[in-house]
């Protein structure tokens, strides 16, 4: 049976294999057994850094969306005659839906597929587009808005998933440049592009962009991005079906036919038994946020993003106050907190990795990449955290420092370095806690993202309507002061995530295991009385002698 903890658990006891080998006859809870020695995916190193890149790249116009509409709320509610209060609720109502949404589009994607997914969230996010455009009423605009933020908010989860579909825990951390795509451009461009096109074009044209950015990508998609589901495809070999056809998987399909390469018998009896199109359905994600383990992960890493949060919301206000920074201007102050969080990408996948091969050294686990292993008694908790946590300090040791800098009216360079210094211990400390979401989850990947995204978003949308008046009471230092604090205050709950995790997913393990057997005994019991009744009611029919 699988465990939670990785893709492929320990062998039963007639088979048992030794600990951090690969387990052949092993059935995980979420998935039967793949044939041994298999490679975990058929796609080659630079098809995969292509999807992934790809899947990361239409994750971008969620956080995008967001700050891209910021500059424009001037302009709107003047063209709508609504006060300030009235627009800013358009942002609010966006953040909620962006937390919501992905709970709803996780469990279908995690069934029927990624790319029946995907097409739907393109042409619900460039339809809301076009209303946006054309619209001229408050009402349309609260409604449209919520509807472009299902749609984006959706691709989040599916690139993750898309990640763990096609790359192993052991070789994460050197993708994280590509996953980081999305949450970095997003709140770099988008404020930048925002204001620039507000100014110039009106407030209709930042729509405009967006139906021709997300067009340029969504035809791509539409025509080669392939099916990466392990329930639909198994290992990428076997064939989707009509809703999952890309041309990348019929050409694929067609040169393994022309090689004489047979799809496996395990692969196709996988999928025939998991395969399934099903109505969104949030409870996918609800199971994930009510394990206690995963409950912590989320709790910490939104509390982290909310910072995020509370630095981008505040940028406006504190550097047009302080330095007198017209729209444009306060656009360029995101820059450094991006170019810091450009810097993590490149550099935390190393650590991470370097982590994974220092603990699997101690534990006696071979890495092999591209290749599902047994990790159940692999501490990765502690592989992950270890380099998390002092990334996640240094992020509130940052934020601290940026307050007390924005307090005392510093030169600019001041507050800009160590947006720089903030930005990436914030990247680099929630990239990790991701990574350690989908090693818990290996079975639901899409959903775990999107109930991180569910956190992520509401704790933002709290912080976002607080900081604010928060400056105005406490002022800018304490403010940010009190919010490193806060999350220095819970994180020792990670330190006993680290030591216990691994206990706790034994536990889990084996309650899966003593009711999955209880349930064979108990069919078992009602196969044998169905064929006792059967052979009483033949020797009831017999003649008699």
């Amino acid at each position: 049976m699988a465990t939670k903890d990785g893709e492929l658990p320990s062998q039963p006891d007639q088979d048992k294999s030794q600990p951090g080998q690969i387990a052949p006859n092993a059935e995980p809870q979420s998935e039967r057994a793949i044939e041994t020695g298999r490679p975990y995916s058929i796609f080659k190193p630079w098809e995969k850094k292509a999807i992934v890149f790809t899947a990361s790249l239409s994750a971008v116009f969620s956080p995008m969306s967001t700050t891209i509409y910021l500059p424009a709320l001037n302009q709107l509610a003047a063209d709508l005659h609504v006060s300030d209060s009235e627009i800013n609720l358009t942002v609010t109502t966006f953040m909620i839906l962006q937390g919501l949404a992905p709970s709803l589009i996780a469990g279908f994607s995690d069934r029927a597929g990624r790319r029946p997914a995907f097409i739907a969230c393109y042409v619900i996010y460039i339809a809301a587009n076009f209303g946006l455009a054309f619209q001229r009423s408050y009402a349309a605009l609260m409604v449209l808005r919520c509807l472009q933020s299902a749609g984006s908010s959706g691709t989040v989860a599916l690139a993750q998933g898309v990640i763990a579909d096609v790359v192993t825990s052991a070789e994460r951390g050197q993708y994280i440049a590509y996953t980081s795509v999305a949450s970095i451009v997003g709140p770099i461009v988008g404020p930048i592009l925002g204001g620039i096109l507000a100014q110039y074009g009106g407030w209709e044209w930042i729509f405009y962009f967006l139906i021709i950015a997300s067009g340029v990508i969504f035809i791509p998609v539409v025509l080669f991005f392939p099916e990466t589901c392990r329930k639909v495809v198994g290992d990428g070999s076997v064939p989707p079906p009509l809703a999952s056809v890309s041309l990348t998987s019929i050409i694929k399909d067609r040169h393994r036919r022309a090689a004489g390469v047979e799809v496996s018998e395990a692969e196709r009896q996988y999928v025939a038994e998991n395969y399934k199109v099903t109505i969104p359905n949030p409870l996918s994600t609800l199971m994930v946020v009510f394990d206690k383990e995963n409950a912590i992960i989320l709790f910490c890493s939104g509390l982290v993003v909310s910072v995020l949060y509370a630095v981008n919301v505040g940028i406006p206000s504190q550097f047009g106050k302080t330095y007198g920074f017209d729209e444009i201007k306060i656009g360029l102050v995101f820059i450094p907190f991006g170019a810091g969080s450009i810097l993590s990408a490149f550099t935390t996948g190393k650590w991470v990795d370097a982590s994974w091969r220092r603990h699997a050294k101690t534990a006696g686990l071979p890495v092999v990449k591209n290749r599902a292993q047994d990790l159940s008694e692999f501490p990765v908790e502690r592989a992950r955290l270890v380099v998390a946590m002092p990334l996640l300090y240094f992020a509130c040791a940052g934020l601290i420092t940026y307050g007390w800098v924005l307090h005392f009216q510093t030169n600019l360079a001041g507050p800009l370095v160590v947006l720089f210094f903030t930005g990436y211990g914030v990247m680099a400390g929630f990239q990790v806690t991701q990574i350690l979401m989908l090693d818990l989850n290996p079975g639901n990947p899409a959903a775990s993202t999107a109930a991180n995204n569910l956190f992520r978003c509401l704790l933002g949308a709290g912080t976002s309507a607080v900081i604010v008046p928060m400056f105005n009471k406490m002022t800018v230092g304490w403010t940010y002061t009190f919010w490193a604090l806060v999350w220095v205050f819970f994180s020792p709950s990670l330190w006993i995530l680290s030591t216990y995790g691994p206990r706790w997913r034994r536990a889990k393990r084996d309650k899966a295991l003593e009711k999955q057997a209880e349930v064979a005994s108990h069919e078992a019991s009602e196969h044998g009385d169905e064929e006792r009744a059967q052979s009483k009611g033949e020797i009831e029919k017999s003649p008699k002698d």
